[in-house]
């Protein structure tokens, strides 16, 4: 049954690892490294062992291929629940996601015992607009219960064509099991987004971090001095329920706002490769300008890099909950025929040295979640386009001249972000931290 070619390639393999054991040069001769060496041919004696029943005994037969994917799945996912081995299909829907675009829900999450944890939802997604909340469980995705799924079975399943819908089984704190039914869309993210708040307080929101992101949030604030008329006299910056995204991306945000000596974060690993320190490089384009960073138990990985770098500075002050706690890095290895290897390499430290992993970033002022809102979920998050007043009505585009459609447009625009900076104003956190920032100002002119 060709089980001897397959013994052949372990053969290979094993003579492959066994070198692993050697010095550069010299064999290791100690106690030691034989035992070692004497475990691993045992361990790989039962692993060859358990292959042979399974070809044998198994009620269908399976190839050598599924049986070697398995094994190597089995192997990478029970390091964390962050490495991976990737399929084709599931290196392509990676892939498509980093570059920002992909079919799906909107939605980021990870692993937690035997159900599948929602870490945000992403802004103006359909996750977000039905109400998914950071910490949810999914138990059920349609008719399939998660308990056995890996989160690539789950992505796989919520990903999907637009306009077709999936139901999501959720438990939630201090709540019975409820269904959410969610239709899918082309899902684009679009990283930073800015209102100005009041007279020199600006709010800026980043939902991911992509590699434009910095450049984005530059331009932002540009446009934010430009409408206030004046620099800006303080500063919000909105992480909560961002995931996360690239490392590079949250360094350059970081720098953003910092331009004293120092790091923004450094990785550790166990290759030379991945020890790494990335240095502050500003200037800082507040100039000083009091900030005050807004964080969640949604705020994970590069949101973490960055509210911890400015907290470490004492450049901000992070309001909020206790982040995530997702303080390690993952890099991405193309194998053969289309599969990938996404498999953690370091953990990243804060500059004073801190390592977030599984304990997060804890706020300077902490806030609980009090709704100020009077309104109705669905009036906040269900806005279309024809509740904005002043909205096209279906007529004809003849019918109007280009001056008129123009007019009409910017009226619309401005009306919807009145109602945005609305509700903005009715959200405790910003609340408070506009607070702070306007006490802060009122302190500075003393």
């Amino acid at each position: 049954m060709n089980f001897l070619k397959i013994i052949s390639k372990f053969s290979l393999f094993s003579i492959f690892c066994l070198a692993s054991f050697f010095t550069s040069n010299v064999v290791a001769e100690n106690t030691s490294e034989k035992e070692k060496i004497e475990a691993f041919f045992e361990d790989l004696e039962s692993f060859t062992r358990i292959f042979s029943d399974i070809k044998q005994l198994y009620v269908d037969d399976v190839t050598n291929e599924e049986l070697f994917n398995n094994a190597i799945k089995g192997m990478v996912n029970g390091l964390d629940p962050h490495s991976v081995y990737l399929e084709p299909k599931e290196q392509t829907n990676l892939m498509e996601s980093a570059e920002g675009q992909f079919g799906g829900l909107g939605i980021v999450i990870g692993k937690k015992d035997d159900a599948i944890q929602v870490i945000s939802p992403i802004d103006d997604t359909p996750a977000y607009r039905a109400g998914i909340q950071a910490g949810d469980l999914i138990v059920k995705i349609g008719n399939k219960p998660v308990n056995d799924m890996t989160l690539e079975d789950g992505v796989s399943l919520m990903r999907g064509t637009p306009n077709t819908s999936i139901d999501l089984t959720i438990v939630r704190n201090g709540k019975k099991p409820f269904v959410v039914n969610i239709t899918r869309e082309i899902i684009t993210i679009t990283s930073v987004k800015s209102h100005l708040l009041d007279s020199g307080l600006g709010y800026v929101r980043i939902s991911s971090f992509q590699n434009p992101t910095a450049q984005l949030l530059k331009d932002k604030i540009k446009e934010l001095v430009e409408k206030n008329g004046s620099p800006l006299k303080s500063l919000i910056l909105d992480l909560r329920n961002n995931p996360g995204g690239i490392l590079d991306g949250a360094v350059d945000v970081s720098n953003v706002f910092l331009d004293n000596e120092g790091l923004v974060v450094y990785t550790e690993g166990r290759i030379p490769s991945s020890n790494l320190k990335f240095p502050i490089e500003g200037p800082d384009i507040l100039n000083g300008a009091p900030i005050v960073v807004l964080i969640n138990e949604g705020s994970a990985s590069a949101s973490e890099i960055v509210a911890g770098a400015l907290q470490d500075h004492k450049r901000a002050i992070i309001m909020g909950k206790t982040s995530f706690g997702k303080g390690s890095v993952q890099t991405i290895i193309d194998s053969e025929n289309g599969y990938g290897l996404k498999i953690t390499t370091a953990r990243y430290f804060t500059p004073s040295g801190r390592s977030i992993q599984a304990k997060g970033i804890e706020p300077d002022i902490a806030l609980k979640n009090i709704d100020l809102n009077n309104e109705k979920e669905e009036d906040i998050t269900d806005t279309k386009e024809k509740d904005l007043e002043g909205h096209l009505e279906d007529k004809n585009p003849t019918e109007m001249t280009s001056d008129e459609i123009i007019k009409q447009q910017d009226k619309i625009a401005n009306e919807a972000e009145t109602k945005a900076i609305e509700r903005l104003k009715k959200d405790y956190f910003i609340v408070e931290a506009s607070n702070l920032l306007k006490a802060l100002n009122v302190l500075a002119k003393k």
